[in-house]
């Protein structure tokens, strides 16, 4: 059994930790709230504006849509959608995970390149030779520190460029969806080419009436509905990323404290005995000195 001098620097070192976590459960649920509230206001108005390109996409020709050309895939982009800092949970390493089930499965025999957007993913594969930042005048990663549609828009302006010119023949987005505070979905979702409708929407056959007129809209609408799918994917891993930290950081905080009160329990136990062995010395000295 430790010494009372151990257990007593473990108890102080395990609060000293537990203070830590409950201060960044406090500033991850701050910061969670501000997310929830912007990937809440996007979503319903970035779902819509993707329903209504998908619908007008369909009854395009590849003239007319240069980003819903379908051609032979051979090289593929992933863009991982991973957070800057860690202490998250499995936040980043189930992006990790998706990227090697792809890569495995239905990607496997393809040219894939990643693109990290995060310095998760960028610390990770910065050294493997699928990793590609080519064309990106700074590292994706920085996008982060300032959340923001133009700083996204520079990103997927270069991806969609890249598509355009045939460098890429598919792009796949990898990122966590937020659900709830306490659940992100991971998703692998096609930026490029445009998919078609679903089954069940390809039904509602929607026709537009374009004004002032089709060249113009789509010249407009097409770019401005990629731009918002990716600010959207970023919106939705910023949410999830806050959720996770804050529930890794609840339970290592109820780890602590249960792990205080173990520690507690250990030291009461041993100073008891060490009393008791005291008395008993005492006692014993006491016994012989009658004798």
């Amino acid at each position: 059994m430790a010494n009372l001098k151990e257990i007593r620097l473990r108890i102080t070192s395990v609060n000293g930790t537990m203070q830590i976590t409950s201060a960044m459960k406090m500033v991850s649920a701050a910061k969670l709230k501000r997310a929830q509230d912007a990937i809440t206001r996007m979503r319903p108005y970035a779902e819509k504006l993707q329903e209504i390109l998908q619908n007008v996409s369909s009854s395009l020709d590849a003239s007319e849509n240069r980003y819903a050309v379908q051609r032979e895939v051979k090289n593929v982009l992933v863009v991982a959608i991973t957070s800057n800092r860690g202490l998250a949970g499995g936040f980043n390493n189930n992006v990790v995970k998706e990227i090697r089930t792809l890569t495995g499965g239905s990607l496997k025999g393809k040219n894939i390149k990643i693109l990290s957007v995060g310095k998760k993913a960028f610390d990770l594969y910065k050294r493997t030779p699928q990793h590609t930042v080519d064309g990106f005048a700074a590292h994706p990663y920085e996008v982060f520190d300032g959340l923001n549609f133009e700083s996204a828009s520079a990103i997927s302006e270069e991806i969609m460029k890249q598509f355009l010119a045939g460098k890429y023949d598919q792009v796949i987005l990898v990122y966590n969806k937020f659900k709830n505070a306490a659940t992100q979905v991971i998703v692998a979702e096609q930026m490029l080419p445009i998919l078609p409708p679903a089954q069940q929407e390809a039904k509602n056959n929607t026709e537009y009436i374009y004004e002032p007129s089709k060249e113009e809209i789509l010249e407009d609408l097409i770019p401005r509905s990629l731009k918002t799918q990716f600010f959207k994917a970023l919106l939705d891993s910023n949410a999830a990323e806050h959720g996770a930290r804050m529930t890794a950081m609840h339970k290592a905080t109820d780890n602590a404290r249960d792990l205080v009160k173990d520690l507690k329990l250990t030291y009461n136990k041993a100073r008891q005995a060490a009393i008791t062995g005291e008395i008993l010395e005492i006692v014993g000295g006491a016994e012989a000195l009658k004798g």
